[in-house]
C-alpha cells in the first residue's frame, strides 16, 4: 500500500487544519483495511498506532505539503514508512515531562518496535521514518 496526501503550507508547529488532522484517521483505517485484506490482521494494532503517531508527526510538524505512507512487506517483516519529505530533527524522540500532553508519539513507535523484535528510524536527515514490526513465522 501506498498513498500519497496533500496538506496545506504552513510553518512547522503552527496547528494543522482539521482536513489534514483528518488524513491521520483516513490513513489509520487504510493501514487497518490493507493488512486485513492481506491476511496480517493480527498485526493491524500495533502497525495502526505506528502509522498514527508518525503521520500525525509529519502533519504537525514537517512543514512539507505532501506525505506518503507505504506499507511493504520485507523479510519476515512489515515496514511502515511515512516520508514528508523535509529534513528535521522532529523525528528524533526526546525525553518529555511528565506535565507534558504531547511529545511520546516516537517514544510509543520505538517500544512497540522493540518489544516486537523490529526496529525503527530516520533516513535523508528526518524526512523519511519508518518502523519494522516483526511479523508471526508462517
Amino acid at each position: 500500500m501506498s498513498s500519497t496526501f496533500e496538506i496545506k503550507q504552513r510553518p512547522p508547529g503552527a496547528p494543522s487544519s482539521p482536513e489534514d488532522s483528518a488524513q491521520v484517521g483516513i490513513m489509520r483505517r487504510r493501514t487497518r483495511e490493507c493488512l486485513t485484506a492481506h491476511g496480517l490482521a493480527y498485526v493491524t494494532d500495533e502497525a495502526v498506532l505506528v502509522v498514527s503517531e508518525l503521520v500525525t508527526n509529519a502533519v504537525m510538524h514537517s512543514g512539507g505539503r505532501k506525505i506518503t505512507v507505504t506499507l511493504s512487506l520485507l523479510k519476515g517483516y512489515l515496514r511502515i514508512d511515512v516520508r514528508d519529505g523535509v529534513p528535521s530533527f522532529h523525528a528524533l524522540p526526546h525525553e518529555p515531562d511528565d506535565a507534558d500532553e504531547h511529545g511520546r508519539g516516537l517514544f510509543l513507535v520505538r517500544w512497540l518496535a522493540e518489544e516486537g523484535r523490529g526496529a525503527w528510524g530516520t533516513e535523508d536527515n528526518g524526512a523519511n521514518t519508518w518502523c519494522e514490526l516483526k511479523l508471526a513465522a508462517c
